[in-house]
């Protein structure tokens, strides 16, 4: 009986002996990765990792049993060379198309995502010599009249994520995922000349922007998509004094991605622009995003966005007051402020009495000159 039953266990030891070889051959080479510099490591799993979710369910699950993890969806897509993909749209955006090519490759950018072209100053397709050109059209005068009842206007087209009052030093990129306000602004320096008294180490971030008793701080989140009116103009009459700019990545907007990725848009390149209006403190912030290397404020010929280098967590700082200007850039309620090349998203923080009223539901779509709340 003995013998019987280890003959007949005989072929299983046998493939358990041999399955464990290659185990024991995955086990060293992950330990020879595990010594790597953590560079090296991640350039070697990245092609594993890629495989792990592009292959059927399962297909790789014997590299878990051996100690191998998966870079994580998130780290993944951050690892995606998003800066340089930008800047490569961005030169072939500036190619001039052949005059017979114009009409089907924007007649196809229409078709895909909605483009009114009536409401465009020059509805002539043959016009625009590139992509850029067409991205950042011009709209007839009256095909976006600003709204004069209400002190907030949007700044853009576009589709509300969210808006509020800022709750705990934290802002809503879209429902339930928040980012820090100080983390998205930056730091108070003391170089600033920014329209509020600096305050002492125990107050918060938020008690240093909300400059009057009795007022709140709120924010709006509005996202542009690719067939948006790609140009942003000023929501209120306020002055802008400060000037902060954060090179960064320039990873997806869409609120799929801001569901998916915490602090994205701290991540994201972003030019902030901060200053006072009739109430208090005011700012908007233009947050970049892949293929939206270029984000462009008019008045500005100093700021230079997407460049090729750049320090991860830096920021610059510029200031519009001067010996000669104390007062900074006076901007109108729908005056032309900036422009995007593509698509993107803009962040309203601002400080208002506690009466203020956002006349918005979250999710609708909104166009420039449209108000957003009031008094």
């Amino acid at each position: 009986m003995m013998c019987q039953s280890e003959a007949r266990r005989g072929p299983e030891l046998r493939a358990a002996k041999w399955l464990h070889f290659p185990q024991l051959a995955l086990r060293r080479r992950l330990g020879q990765l595990s010594c790597m510099s953590r560079p090296a490591l991640k350039l070697r799993s990245w092609p594993l990792t890629v495989l792990y979710y592009l292959l059927p369910f399962g297909a790789l699950r014997p590299l878990s049993r051996v100690g191998w993890r998966p870079v994580s969806r998130v780290a993944l897509y951050k690892s995606v060379p998003t800066r340089l993909l930008s800047r490569a749209w961005g030169r072939l955006n500036q190619v001039e198309l052949p005059h017979w090519l114009r009409r089907p490759v924007y007649s196809l950018y229409i078709w895909t995502f909605g483009v009114n072209m009536k409401e465009a100053a020059v509805e002539d397709l043959h016009h625009y010599r590139n992509l850029s050109e067409f991205f950042r059209r011009k709209l007839k005068p009256q095909a976006r009249p600003v709204c004069g009842l209400h002190s907030v206007i949007s700044p853009s087209d576009g589709r509300i994520l969210n808006f509020g009052q800022v709750k705990n030093c934290e802002v809503e990129q879209v429902k339930g995922v928040t980012y820090s306000l100080e983390s998205f602004l930056g730091p108070r320096t003391c170089t600033e000349d920014l329209p509020f008294s600096p305050a002492t180490s125990c107050d918060s971030f938020k008690n240093q922007l909300v400059t009057r008793e009795g007022n709140e701080l709120y924010h709006c989140v509005i996202y542009l998509a690719p067939g948006d009116y790609h140009c942003f103009h000023s929501p209120t009459d306020w002055t802008v004094s400060h000037r902060r700019h954060f090179p960064g990545s320039l990873m997806s907007v869409n609120p799929g991605m801001a569901r998916w990725i915490k602090e994205l848009f701290c991540h994201n390149e972003r030019v902030v622009l901060t200053g006072d209006w009739k109430h208090g403190f005011f700012s908007l912030t233009a947050v970049g995003a892949t293929n939206v290397g270029s984000i462009r404020i008019y008045f500005d010929r100093d700021l230079h966005t997407n460049s090729p280098r750049h320090s991860k967590g830096s920021y610059n700082d510029f200031s519009f007051v001067t010996h000669t200007n104390r007062e900074g850039v006076p901007m109108r309620k729908g005056e032309h402020l900036g422009e995007f090349n593509l698509g993107s998203t803009i962040v309203l923080i601002f400080e208002a009495p506690k009466d203020f009223n956002f006349q918005l539901k979250t999710g609708q779509k909104i166009r420039f000159g449209e108000a957003l709340g009031s008094l």
